[in-house]
């Protein structure tokens, strides 16, 4: 087992909760074993329970509680008023900046500071992966459909992309519904036959999202608002070799509205303490969500399949 902590990242919540849910969330958050912790609204900017200030209040306590606090931007931008918002946390220097898309590279890349490339940039080749470290990039969260060799190929081990001389880290998403894509139309509100603007904040009813089924009942995506997720969680939890080979040195665990510190547990024992995978596994089929757990993306396959190690 190699010697070299993986680092785990608790990464932004990706659907709509309460105030007092997220409040919750992070205080298990600083007590759980993940070493990173990516803070900000990511999906719709008419989520207000949190504004920025309260995300960079939010980050002063985490990082007080010695975890990596990272700022991540939407990943759709589509106002003005969202351009302001990318400005003012990239802007700050206290914690590293995760760009959820161009706009926000636009600003970073400039500005000439360290930043992380978000998971719906579109690096699929060393060479963009080269463009972005020449301009401060020091990690990159890989797309989420990307398999694990292929990351490997993008930034390997043994020859890494770097930033001036800092290595640019790899981090994959390792655990949770694989957001799929961005729409300007607000799924959830038209499904409860609303307006965008008139949504009623219904996103906030469905903690997890709301499931779509097939025809034959299977569960098949998620609508999370204007974004639109695997039914499945993709999950690494066996991957561990493959991880570790393909120069991978940091895993995104998404926040779940229930037992997401069985997650982290999990993942801790499993990667960093040489606990064994299946009875991980098994653990984590006991709590996943509707659509059960799939790796078929980092194999290679169709998302929503699973393959045993």
């Amino acid at each position: 087992m190699s010697s070299e902590r993986i680092k785990l990242t608790v990464g932004p919540v990706l659907t709509y909760w309460t105030r007092q849910a997220l409040m919750d969330f992070y205080a298990g958050v600083a007590e759980s074993a993940a070493d990173a912790v990516v803070l900000g609204e990511v999906v719709c900017s008419r989520r207000y329970e949190f504004k920025l200030d309260d995300w960079l209040d939010l980050a002063a306590d985490l990082r007080a509680a010695g975890k990596e606090v990272v700022l991540a931007t939407q990943g759709l931008i589509e106002s003005e008023s969202d351009l302001r918002v990318v400005r003012r946390i990239a802007e700050q220097r206290d914690y590293l900046v995760e760009a959820g898309d161009a706009s926000a590279l636009a600003v970073l890349e400039p500005a000439g500071v360290p930043f992380a490339i978000g998971p719906h940039v579109n690096v699929y080749s060393r060479a963009a992966l080269e463009e972005h470290a020449r301009f401060g990039a020091v990690r990159w969260t890989a797309p989420t459909e990307l398999p694990l060799d292929a990351m490997g190929r993008v930034n390997p081990a043994a020859d890494p992309v770097k930033a001036g001389q800092t290595p640019v880290e790899t981090e994959a998403f390792a655990f949770g519904r694989t957001p799929l894509a961005f729409s300007a139309r607000c799924f959830t509100a038209r499904h409860h036959r609303l307006s965008k603007d008139q949504c009623e904040f219904r996103c906030q009813d469905y903690p997890d999202g709301l499931l779509l089924s097939t025809s034959d009942g299977k569960p098949f995506l998620v609508l999370n608002g204007i974004q639109t997720q695997g039914a499945a969680q993709h999950c690494l939890i066996e991957q561990r070799e493959q991880i570790v080979a393909h120069g991978v040195r940091r895993l995104r665990l998404s926040p779940c509205s229930q037992h997401f510190s069985t997650v982290v547990a999990c993942f801790e024992q499993v990667m960093n303490q040489g606990a064994p995978a299946a009875a991980a596994r098994r653990e984590l089929e006991a709590i996943a969500l509707p659509g059960g757990l799939a790796n078929g993306y980092a194999q290679g396959r169709a998302g929503m399949e699973w393959k045993a190690a």
